[in-house]
């Protein structure tokens, strides 16, 4: 049993599947419907149409997925099926173990979720759903709604890196008008205190002067 690295998401345009209808009719090459769902039974013409279908399926419903194993032949080392999972799915192996403490750098995102996909190619050019589970022990992103696309993530990134910079500039006009006016609070305060110790001077004088009269 290999496992291998969940591959990198496809942009949903540039994705067609080739897929057979539940009651074995002609195949049909269609782009990937949204709405739909995997159903035990549904057919794909390769083990990469079936990801990139799990995938975008994952992708509006609010979760990723990642491959847990894939299957080979005995014979030619081919791949002869493949388990897909949500991300969440099984837990991190220190979770398991008791009596100890464990201290981690980052926070595990394994919940023992059991939404998973299992296809397996039945002959070249069929690969079949034989297990389906659609229901996650977690909430999900974004609640069956399309999620950002990564250009609409890069322009939010770009708006708010905008915003904090104007902010920036802001700050630092404020501070700049801050330290003139403390500066000429300081002034003032000196001017102040200077004028101050010269009405005490003279008070002292004229009552030094009045002490020395006859």
């Amino acid at each position: 049993m290999d496992l291998e690295a969940p591959a990198e998401e496809t942009p949903a345009e540039e994705k067609t599947v080739i897929t057979e209808s539940p009651t074995g009719g002609e195949s049909d090459v269609c782009e990937i419907d949204t709405r739909r769902e995997p159903y035990e039974g549904m057919v794909f013409e390769s083990e990469d149409a079936a990801k990139i279908f799990y995938d975008e399926y994952a992708r509006r419903a609010g979760f990723s997925t990642r491959i847990i194993s894939s299957r080979k032949s005995e014979r030619d080392g081919s791949i002869i099926s493949r388990h897909l999972a949500c991300n969440k799915e099984g837990f991190n192996a220190n979770r398991r173990k008791s009596g100890r403490v464990q201290i981690r750098k980052r926070e595990s995102i394994r919940e023992g979720c059991r939404a998973m996909i299992l296809v397996k190619r039945e002959k070249p050019g069929r690969w079949v759903v034989t297990k389906f589970e659609k229901v996650h022990n977690h909430l999900l992103l974004s609640s069956g709604k399309d999620g950002p696309s990564p250009d609409e993530k890069d322009r939010k990134i770009r708006e708010l890196s905008m915003e904090l910079h104007r902010a920036n500039q802001k700050l630092e006009a404020c501070q700049e008008q801050l330290q003139i006016v403390m500066s000429y609070i300081e002034e003032h305060a000196k001017c102040l205190s200077k004028t101050v110790e010269e009405a005490v001077k003279d008070i002292q004088k004229v009552e030094s002067g009045k002490q020395k009269e006859p």
